[in-house]
């Protein structure tokens, strides 16, 4: 959601203002009166806003003679952190980038035959800047709060992998975010549209192979910092 008028911007102050009252975490108790003369609007204009961020699916909301209850969505809690992080960039000078920990596991043996194909690999080494090793590191993300961070990457762009045709089938495309493994070797994530894996599961690839270079094996954590 873009910042871009005063009514966006009075949507993002009141969902702001919630975050801060605890309802990213916790199921908060609002009265409509008492909130609209804290965040200094008429009872008409907060109720209307609230009313705005639900239908945009940023809060949960269940109104009630006692007033609302409100606790922020999965989507609000993104949009705010996606805030957080591109002001951590302007302030703190660099990119901003999302840290997650996972532990490695054997996956199904498909990262060599998609990375090998000619198409995506030209691609990776345009785009990316290395030839990947034919085949991907799979990490299983370790906590709930790093399965959260792994959702959020869906709403950035990312470096696309378009998709292409042969004579056999459709290949379909790839979202790729430069990455950091253990704080040593430049590789990427990648993303495919069509996966196997769920949203816990994070596919790698590097120029080097980096089971053996970290000396890897399945049950082992590693850290990736993912730019965003």
């Amino acid at each position: 959601m873009p910042i871009i008028n005063r009514e966006s911007s009075r949507v993002f102050f009141i969902l702001y203002r919630l975050a801060e009252m605890g309802a990213c975490n916790n199921t908060i108790k609002v009265s409509t009166a008492s909130f609209a003369k804290e965040v200094g609007l008429s009872q008409q204009s907060a109720s209307r806003l609230l009313i705005k961020l639900e239908r945009m699916g940023l809060i949960h909301r269940t109104a009630t003679n006692e007033g609302s209850f409100i606790r922020i969505s999965k989507d609000g809690e993104s949009l705010l952190r996606r805030v957080y992080l591109g002001l951590g960039a302007i302030f703190e000078g660099k990119a901003p980038s999302v840290v997650v920990e996972g532990r490695v596991f054997s996956g199904l043996g498909e990262g060599a035959y998609y990375i090998s194909k000619e198409p995506y690999r030209r691609q990776f080494i345009e785009k990316l800047g290395f030839d990947p090793y034919p085949g991907t590191l799979n990490l299983k993300i370790t906590r709930e709060e790093n399965a959260r961070l792994r959702m959020e990457l869906d709403a950035y762009s990312g470096i696309e992998i378009q998709g292409f045709k042969n004579k056999d089938r459709t290949y379909g495309p790839v979202k790729c975010f430069h990455a950091i493994i253990n704080d040593d070797v430049k590789g990427a994530v990648v993303f495919a549209l069509r996966s196997h894996y769920g949203k816990d599961v994070l596919e790698i690839i590097a120029p080097v192979y980096l089971r053996g270079h970290f000396g890897l094996k399945d049950g082992d954590k590693v850290k990736v910092e993912i730019l965003l």
